[in-house]
């Protein structure tokens, strides 16, 4: 029975400091406001900006292979909806791997808030455990995570259903759901790494800044990795982002990828394989690593390593947040 009840009590205790982040996240309404922001821009920008520059790209591909076999593909409605469908869900896709890392990175400054103002110090004063204290704050950026990204996905599936491109089925929607999981999960071990070395609001602002503006580059969100040269395709593929954006759009495009095919081959087009090809290669979700091509399962088996290297990376800069929090609170006894 006394097991039993230390048991019980060590998880009472891990869960009331996780519902204590949650809480003081959620109350601060200017944080989940410049929560949202970020992916929102983006969003909005695409909207306005960047949508007709992704269709343009689409459609010069249907326009270079119809004027190179004398047909008009620009003229199909039909093939152009579908083209549509694959560029909006491509960009969604891309949107939310970019969300998974800047929602996580927001989160943080709850860890980074809570050692600037001493917080930290009570939970050391007290008999907390260090690692369960770690441990909330993990859970905790992964339950925010989570949650604002599968807002987020909702937004982007209403989206494309009042554009007439809703094409995701009920196992993609599980397939999303369990890639997002997944991605938050990698998401969060590089952002509370990286907040480990972080003790200030205002360097955590920049950081956060910084980094909200480069990731989309850096995981190629914003465009298609082909169209990058092969030294930027080869640092892109050491960031796990990339992975988790290549696995959520193969999530998001199983559906109309398939839909395109099959229409186009009702077309009889003498092509259809280059036209397919070029599609696929330009919005689809195959990334390189020197040269060669990272098939889906390989990237899930990327994600795995990165996660495991993470990790093992977590474990050092928690035994460094460890010893910070002890000899603040060492210095504190000293004064006394």
């Amino acid at each position: 029975m006394k097991t039993a009840k230390t048991k019980s009590g060590y998880w009472e205790e891990f869960w009331q400091l996780t519902r204590r982040h949650l809480l003081v996240f959620f109350r601060n309404k200017v944080r989940i406001f410049f929560t949202l922001m970020v992916p929102f821009i983006i969003f909005v920008i695409y909207i306005l900006f960047l949508r007709d520059l992704e269709l343009g790209m689409a459609n010069n591909i249907l326009e270079k292979l119809g004027k190179e076999y004398d047909v008009s593909l620009t003229s199909d409605a039909t093939l152009i909806s579908h083209i549509n469908t694959i560029v909006d869900s491509w960009m969604m896709s891309g949107i939310i791997a970019i969300c998974t890392i800047t929602v996580s990175f927001q989160a943080c400054t709850t860890i980074v808030n809570d050692r600037e103002h001493g917080v930290n110090r009570d939970f050391v004063s007290s008999p907390i455990s260090h690692n369960l204290l770690i441990g909330s704050y993990f859970l905790f950026n992964i339950i925010v995570t989570v949650l604002v990204c599968f807002v987020f996905i909702l937004c982007c599936l209403i989206y494309l259903a009042c554009l007439g491109e809703f094409m995701i089925t009920f196992v993609d929607f599980l397939t999303i759901f369990a890639t997002l999981l997944f991605s938050s999960v990698s998401s969060v071990l590089l952002t509370v790494f990286i907040s480990s070395f972080i003790s200030r609001d205002a360097t955590m602002a920049s950081v956060n800044t910084i980094f909200s503006t480069a990731v989309g580059f850096l995981i190629g969100a914003y465009m298609p990795l082909a169209m990058m040269p092969d030294w930027a395709q080869n640092i892109c593929a050491f960031f796990p982002g990339t992975y988790s954006c290549s696995m959520l759009r193969y999530a998001f495009l199983s559906t109309p990828s398939k839909e395109l095919i099959s229409y186009i081959g009702t077309l009889g087009l003498p092509f259809a394989d280059e036209l397919v090809a070029q599609v696929t290669s330009s919005f689809g979700f195959g990334i390189k690593f020197f040269g060669t091509d990272v098939a889906t399962n390989y990237q899930s088996l990327a994600q795995f390593v990165f996660i495991a290297v993470l990790i093992a990376a977590n474990v050092v800069s928690g035994k460094k947040l460890i010893s910070v929090i002890g000899s603040m609170g060492k210095r504190i006894k000293k004064k006394k």
